[in-house]
């Protein structure tokens, strides 16, 4: 990726707590316009990164530097050209959808002259022009996020950091939420979104996975998929934990993992399904014919977690 069509160029970033390194040198480039995926579970250091991208945290080693400045060297200089929206993003929750607009306008210094188009194309965005009125705090979970994107977008940043925006957001309102985000891609705008959804992963023009500060791997969701070891079985057996156990140990499997009532068997070669049924039912296991699918997000998660030797 070249210069000239690089927005953020992050480079060994790493903060400790303590004896607690929650980021560990992580590195990675996103370009002008990029839809980029930081993704892992709870404790991945995804929010960490964000707040050091947002200039909110200072790093104790690395650097980020976002659309050319340095966030280590110019902390309150990044953000003037980006929006972070936190998890906790500061709505007010006495004052209504209206009023908190006008009051991050105020914050954000947007020319008045320019405060009524805003307005409007946010409120196509989010649908919330129906409930202009109404208080924040009488907003349900969803809308609240809505307002809170509209809020982060009100000074038209060339930078939008989302942390975890549909966590806890209805299925509507996170598809409202995410059509907003391509919008705001189709129009240049560099995204970068934390998740813990591994079936959100797949939304990103790149991504990188994230385990205990770490980066396991960074590229196209296709490309990691198409990347992942071995062929993929999945096979539904009960009991589904002894089933694991016994899977473990047949000739010809890598991996086993757990999804509901269903295994999920990385092997050598998809041929070996038979065999793999056969030998579940003679350990007196009901077992239902496995299938090949094509691994998921959290499949290539758990073969990069298992590739790294992570915990």
């Amino acid at each position: 990726m070249n210069a000239a069509a690089t927005m953020m160029d992050v480079r060994g970033l790493t903060r400790r707590f303590g004896t607690l390194t929650a980021v560990d040198h992580v590195t990675f480039t996103v370009a002008r316009g990029e839809l980029f995926g930081l993704v892992g579970p709870d404790g991945a250091g995804k929010t960490t990164t964000l707040r050091m991208l947002a200039g909110v945290l200072r790093p104790d080693e690395g650097d980020a530097v976002m659309d050319g400045v340095s966030v280590v060297e110019r902390p309150e200089t990044v953000k003037h050209s980006l929006a972070y929206m936190s998890q906790r993003f500061g709505l007010y929750a006495d004052l209504t959808v209206m009023e908190n607009l006008q009051f991050y306008a105020d914050l954000y210094r947007v020319p008045r002259a320019e405060r009524a188009t805003r307005m409007e194309r946010l409120f196509r965005f989010s649908n919330l022009a129906p409930f202009k009125d109404r208080l924040a705090g009488k907003l349900s979970g969803g809308m609240r996020q809505k307002l809170g994107l509209s809020c982060a977008l009100i000074h038209q940043p060339d930078i939008l950091l989302l942390d975890e925006p549909t966590f806890g957001v209805d299925p509507i309102s996170r598809r409202d939420l995410w059509l907003i985000v391509h919008e705001m891609v189709a129009q240049g705008v560099t995204v970068v979104v934390s998740t813990a959804y591994m079936d959100e992963a797949e939304r990103f023009d790149r991504l990188a996975l994230l385990h205990h500060g770490r980066v396991l791997a960074i590229d196209a969701p296709e490309s990691l998929q198409r990347a992942a070891g071995g062929d993929l079985l999945a096979l539904r057996a009960e009991p589904v934990r002894r089933a694991r156990e016994v899977a473990q140990g047949l000739p010809g499997v890598r991996r086993v993992a757990v999804f509901g009532d269903t295994l999920h068997l990385t092997v050598d070669a998809a041929e070996r399904g038979p065999a793999i049924e056969s030998a579940l039912r003679s350990a007196g296991l009901s077992v239902e014919g496995a299938r090949p699918i094509e691994p998921s997000m959290e499949d290539v998660f758990i073969d990069r977690i298992a590739g790294a030797g992570a915990p």
